[in-house]
């Protein structure tokens, strides 16, 4: 399924309920947290080797996540109006420029360019 057409799936999805006027996008953002809180339940305090290990054996909960805050982010694009796929093309044009493949794979991972190059 194309991001687009996710989004507007949940768009119908949530006209279907008559949820299309009401919403809070703090309680939105909260689930986001929540579903974020549940996969770092599993994996917190213990090393890659033990987090790969512990995804391994609960991928169906893994999945659920990526699946539960996927539509939670798209329904927040369809409350705030924003194109997702655009949202996302845009946002990979930008990490391209600011973490260049070649400087990564000199410095090994991201977080030593402090957000990428240009320092963002």
């Amino acid at each position: 399924m194309e991001i687009k057409e996710a989004q507007n799936k949940i768009e119908e999805f949530d006209k279907a309920r008559d949820w299309g006027g009401d919403w809070h996008l703090k309680d939105l953002a909260l689930n986001i947290t929540e579903e974020i809180g549940e996969l770092w339940n599993l994996i917190k305090w213990v090393d890659e080797e033990k987090q790969r290990k512990i995804v391994s054996e609960n991928k169906e909960q893994v999945k659920d996540f990526i699946g539960d805050t996927l539509f939670l982010l798209l329904k927040i694009a369809n409350k705030t109006g924003v194109d997702s796929e655009k949202a996302l093309k845009e946002t990979l044009e930008e990490y391209e420029k600011r973490m260049p493949s070649e400087k990564i794979k000199e410095v090994k991972h991201a977080n030593k360019l402090a957000g990428g190059i240009d320092n963002k």
